[in-house]
């Protein structure tokens, strides 16, 4: 009697455990060229001298800021598949969604960025603007160096309760209303005096692009 013979369907984790390399390899020579500024970044949930040092706009576009906003990026884009791949939305091996998910959250910040350079120039807030921007894109680069080891860890591994994202979303969203309170600490002088543009500014680019995202994906997966 002849056996009824099987393909065996294997995962290409190659892509992955290249991206993983290199965002690490990324991590590390920033950390080696940047030591004394790479160390307080690591302090920054236990202290806000970071954000006092480093306020000047001037850092935005410095290498040390590009070379972790790629590392944000991948970070970001592979919780997001290892989160849908826990739920059963999505496969974490399908390189195809990662390239998509890390080109959406490239155009939305990116663009996002643009749009509140325009408002600033509008509300003629552009100063702080820039040091708003520069302390919520060191906070969230903050949680996406935080959480690179652990997606490491989730994709290569199996049966991950749900709860582990869920733990990993919630933490995440306490760093971020805590950016904000530092943000608004730091800069409370600048917004006193313009509180009404702030508070504009605050519930049309800070908060109603990630309700609109939301409600998109929500709606779609409905």
């Amino acid at each position: 009697m002849i056996e009824q013979l099987h393909p065996r369907i294997l995962e290409n984790k190659d892509w992955a455990t290249l991206l993983f390399v290199l965002t690490f390899a990324v991590v590390a020579m920033t950390k080696s060229a940047y030591e004394t500024r790479f160390s307080e970044f690591s302090k920054l949930i236990f202290s806000d001298k970071y954000a006092k040092i480093y306020r000047d706009n001037s850092h935005m576009k410095s290498s040390f800021t590009v070379g972790l906003f790629f590392v944000q990026i991948i970070s970001y884009a592979f919780f997001i598949q290892l989160t849908m791949n826990i739920f059963g939305y999505a496969s974490k091996t399908d390189w195809i969604l990662f390239i998509q998910i890390a080109t959406f959250l490239l155009y939305f910040i990116l663009g996002k960025y643009l749009i509140e350079k325009i408002v600033a120039t509008s509300f003629n807030i552009d100063d702080f603007v820039e040091l708003f921007n520069l302390q919520k894109v060191t906070y969230r680069t903050y949680i996406g160096v935080l959480i690179l080891p652990i997606n490491a860890i989730l994709f290569y591994y199996n049966n991950i309760p749900q709860i582990i994202p869920l733990i990993i979303i919630g933490i995440s969203l306490c760093i971020s209303v805590y950016s904000y309170f530092i943000s608004i600490k730091t800069y409370q002088n600048v917004i006193i005096g313009k509180l009404f543009y702030f508070i504009l500014y605050l519930c049309a680019l800070e908060i109603a692009p990630y309700y609109f995202l939301y409600y998109w994906i929500t709606k779609g997966s409905a």
